[in-house]
C-alpha cells in the first residue's frame, strides 16, 4: 500500500470499528431503556449475572474500564436497587459488588436483549461467531505496549 492509500478512510480499521460500535450501541438503547439501564450499566450487570459477586478490581479488568469510571455507574445501579456495594471485611480497600434480588430478577427480562440482537444482525451465525472472536483477539492484543 502506498503512502496516499494509507490515509484513505476505506483503509482504516478505526473508522468501521467506531461506526459499527455506535450503530450497535444505538440499537441496544431502546431495549435497555425498558430495563432502566444504560449500555455501560448493562455490561456491568452482565458480569454480575455471570458471577453474582465481584470485587471492583476484577470488574474494572473485565470491562477494560478505569476505576474512576465505575464510581458513578455503580452508585446509580445501587440507587436503582440492582446491586449492593460494601468494603471487604478482610481488606477495607477491596470493594465488593453484589447483586440484589431485584438485580437477579432483572436478568430474566434482560435475556431478550441478546436474543433480539442476534435475530436482527446481518451476519450468519458462523460469521457472527467469527466476528466476536476477531474482536476479542483485537481487544486482547498487544497494541504496542
Amino acid at each position: 500500500m502506498d503512502d496516499n492509500e494509507l490515509l484513505l478512510l476505506s483503509n482504516q480499521v478505526c473508522f468501521p470499528t467506531y461506526a459499527v460500535a455506535n450503530k450497535i450501541i444505538r440499537r441496544y438503547q431502546p431495549l435497555l431503556k425498558e430495563l432502566n439501564l444504560t449500555y455501560t450499566q448493562y455490561v456491568v450487570m452482565m458480569v454480575l449475572w455471570e458471577h453474582n459477586e465481584v470485587n471492583e478490581k476484577d470488574l474494572v479488568k473485565s470491562l477494560y474500564l478505569k476505576a474512576n469510571t465505575l464510581t458513578d455507574l455503580l452508585s446509580n445501579l445501587k440507587k436503582k436497587g440492582f446491586i449492593e456495594i460494601e468494603k471487604s471485611k478482610e481488606d477495607k480497600r477491596n470493594i465488593i459488588i453484589r447483586l440484589t434480588e431485584e438485580g437477579m430478577n432483572l436478568r430474566k427480562k434482560a435475556i431478550n436483549v441478546p436474543k433480539t440482537l442476534r435475530e436482527e444482525h446481518w451476519l450468519s451465525n458462523e460469521e457472527f461467531e467469527t466476528y466476536v472472536k476477531l474482536l476479542y483477539k483485537l481487544l486482547n492484543g498487544n497494541w504496542g505496549k
